[in-house]
């Protein structure tokens, strides 16, 4: 199975940058060995199964939580069974009918 997810977390009592309170999230995916892709605009991770992606977004939130009053969460999943490396062949498959 192949759960992707496209993710935003972050506070909202924090001012107008919050890269501080992001790069701590990724800081635990690079430890959770995490298969993962930053964006500008949240980050997109996958495992195996829903149950470890929503844990994966619990972890995120209880690194929030002591610095923030305010989290705000966006997110987003292709769940599929029968398939490994999803991020990889969803963009593979574009590329070749692209022609790249």
């Amino acid at each position: 199975m192949s759960v992707i997810v496209e993710f935003a977390m972050f506070p909202t009592d924090k001012g107008e940058s919050v890269s501080e309170y992001v790069s701590k999230i990724i800081e635990n995916f690079r430890a959770l060995k995490l298969h993962y892709q930053l964006t500008p605009m949240g980050t997109i991770f996958e495992t195996a199964n829903v149950s470890e992606a929503l844990e994966v977004i619990n972890k995120s939130y209880n690194i929030l939580e002591p610095h923030a009053n305010r989290v705000y969460c966006t997110a987003k999943f292709d769940i599929r069974k029968n398939r490994t490396n999803g991020m990889e062949q969803k963009i593979k498959s574009i590329m070749d009918k692209n022609g790249k």
